[in-house]
């Protein structure tokens, strides 16, 4: 224990006259600091599970069903994972809690079916029951009706056309691969070339397969547009539901020597971006679209680059006795990064083990050089961090800003050059409006979210508040103030996108206590002046919806309905936030602040971290959420030594 000592000697002004419950802070805080010094791998980096739901154990048996390798003998193991998620009323949800998913419900019954559940049995009875009282399988999203056509259940006339001349599109036009987010990108290029080849399974799917007894009307399963198209376009949906009439009579008969082109271009497209990764983007839906893609191409089963597309997959695979789940992806420089910030709020210094370590762990994985993200970037320089082990093209600005800053306090003199280039990275990647998003420097093409395939509500990556408060607490902490050009663009930002009430919406985390403390949080690093009305108001939303104990939760369903956001079960992290956010804006000396604190120290398991069985993390908001299994453990840290050292 004499490490933790070392990097507990810090008190705050709020707890040195307290006495015992000084020693219950100290107590708490070298807790969760052995409990996450025990989870960083002997190489430096910290990884735990980050869940996702039942789409991605659905949608990778519906895969290897249509590339017709249904006897991989580790389908059954999936199959029972994917029963136990099924909900009392039949259905399959986002997250815990929630209410039943259409297209979740859908691909999950359509799995079990195919894996020999018994369409009359009381469970599948039950779904189907939801599937129908919710309108029926016609009204899946898009990114399901690929699945449901490469198994023949329905035209691929009912999935948007994305014909591979997408991949030649000049940047001057408004619809190009690069005016779309890079998660859009790595997903629609790969659809592209399924929906040029409508890929469908070899050997057709028995009667007793299909879920014909799904859809109310197959009439409308089986067309793009809800309603037939008539008359004039009634809105710009209507009008790019024409325009995709238009694509797939082209793709009846092609400009042969434009699609030839367009195709190998695509190919060589997708093959760049797989150089140095763990597959495309890193991330479970274009991994799983590449397999059939690669079908598509006629690469062989046992070409080396299948092989490792299938082995990449199954690397996110956990198998727990006769269950398997699958992760979405894996998230060691989020943890990493995060993690390290952790520890250095508690005091701990550049020379300790676990700092060196994860340093030189983290600085291994800086990029090296500009992929696509650099079209828009004027004179773009490498630099920068991505969230997996290894997704070179795609570095991000939240990770980034949660790195260098991490280097910035507890990686020393090894550090300073990357933290630079880390800091020049995320200074090019501001948007016009002031403001930063994830992936790339954009700005905001409305149209575009009107697009048949636009509902996985990702379709673009604007500024969000969120990340841009966390990219001013990297730049506060690399010595930037608010009279920085660049900082006062960002505050600027922030004012207009502030709710009414005085919170913030929370683009990557749920949701308006992750938004709301991410942006005070960043406000007070800068030095910000934190008596003004508009982060007054912040501050008192914050109170408004903290709860009697102190503790702070907030639900997914506000992604649905704003009016949600003061209601959830108490978390971990949410309280964390919450704490910290108050901190921000008026300090540790806070009676509010202390309630909050005096939760999560009464809280603590035995073992140092904090059960957490509700999902705080966002990936597509109202459509995919994540636990990530590690903010159960860092963030209480750091809201517990931040108070101790108090909030200076």
């Amino acid at each position: 224990m004499s490490s933790i000592t070392e990097i507990s000697a810090l008190r705050s002004p709020v707890y040195r006259s307290l006495g015992e419950k000084s020693s219950d802070l100290d107590r708490a805080i070298d807790g969760a600091t052995s409990a996450l010094l025990a989870r960083q791998d002997a190489s430096g980096f910290w990884c735990a599970e980050l869940q996702g739901d039942s789409i991605l154990e659905s949608e990778y048996i519906l895969t290897r069903f249509i590339l017709d390798q249904e006897n991989d003998p580790r389908l059954p193991l999936i199959a029972n994972y994917l029963r136990s998620l099924q909900q009392p009323d039949g259905g399959w949800n986002m997250y815990p809690g929630g209410q039943a998913d259409l297209s979740g419900t859908v691909k999950a019954y359509f799995a079990l079916k195919l894996m020999g559940d018994d369409a009359n049995s009381p469970n599948m009875r039950k779904a189907r029951d939801v599937i129908l009282r919710l309108g029926g399988a016609e009204k899946c999203n898009t990114f399901s009706r690929f699945f449901f056509a490469g198994l023949g259940q329905i035209s691929y006339d009912a999935c948007p056309s994305i014909p591979p001349e997408v991949v030649l599109l000049p940047k001057w036009f408004y619809f190009n691969l690069y005016h779309v987010s890079a998660w859009t990108r790595t997903m629609i290029l790969p659809l592209g070339i399924v929906t040029t080849f409508r890929y469908t399974r070899r050997k057709p799917l028995r009667p007793d397969q299909r879920i014909d007894e799904l859809y109310t009307d197959l009439a409308a399963a089986n067309r793009l547009s809800a309603d037939p198209l008539e008359g004039l376009p009634k809105d710009w949906r209507d009008v790019f539901c024409r325009v995709d009439q238009f694509l797939k009579r082209y793709e009846e008969c092609p400009i042969e020597r434009l699609r030839e082109k367009s195709l190998k271009a695509a190919e060589k497209w997708l093959l760049d971006h797989l150089e140095g990764t763990e597959g495309l983007g890193a991330i479970f839906p274009p991994m799983v679209y590449m397999l059939i893609v690669y079908r598509c191409l006629k690469y062989p089963d046992d070409h080396e680059r299948v092989k490792l597309a299938h082995k990449q997959l199954e690397d996110f695979f956990i198998q727990d006795k006769d269950k398997i789940r699958i992760q979405p992806c894996l998230s060691p420089i989020w943890d990493t990064g995060i993690a390290l910030h952790a520890l250095a709020e508690t005091g701990m210094s550049s020379d300790h083990d676990s700092a060196k370590r994860a340093t030189n762990w983290l600085l291994e994985k800086e990029c090296t050089f500009v992929s696509d993200w650099g079209l828009n970037v004027p004179n773009a320089k490498p630099g920068g961090w991505f969230f997996e082990f290894a997704n070179p093209h795609y570095p991000d600005t939240d990770d980034t800003a949660m790195v260098a800053m991490a280097l910035k306090r507890a990686g020393g003199e090894a550090a300073s050059a990357a933290v630079s280039r880390g800091l020049e990275f995320l200074l090019s990647m501001q948007n016009p409006d002031g403001g930063w998003a994830a992936f790339d420097k954009t700005q905001d093409r409305p149209l575009l979210e009107k697009i048949p395939f636009a509902d996985h509500n990702a379709m673009q990556d604007p500024s969000c508040p969120d990340i841009t408060g966390r990219v001013l607490e990297c730049l506060g902490h690399c010595g930037l103030t608010a009279d920085h050009p660049a900082v006062i663009r960002a505050i600027r930002f922030i004012k207009k996108e502030q709710e009414d009430d005085g919170s913030w919406w929370g683009r990557w985390g749920v949701n308006y206590v992750y938004g709301t403390w991410q942006v005070l949080t960043g406000l007070h690093a800068v030095k910000e002046k934190m008596d003004q009305d508009y982060v007054r108001l912040a501050t008192a939303w914050l109170r408004s919806v903290q709860k009697p104990d102190g503790s702070f939760g907030e639900t997914c369903d506000s992604y649905e309905d704003p009016a949600l956001k003061n209601t959830g079960e108490s978390t971990p992290s949410q309280t964390a936030w919450g704490a910290m956010g108050l901190m921000a804006g008026v300090g540790a000396n806070d009676a509010d602040v202390s309630r909050a604190i005096d939760w999560l120290i009464k809280n603590q398991k035995a073992d140092g971290s904090w059960d957490e069985k509700f999902y705080t993390g966002t990936g597509f908001p109202r459509v995919f959420y994540l636990m990530y299994h590690l903010y159960r453990l860092y963030f209480p840290l750091t809201a517990l030594a931040r108070f101790r050292r108090g909030m200076v």
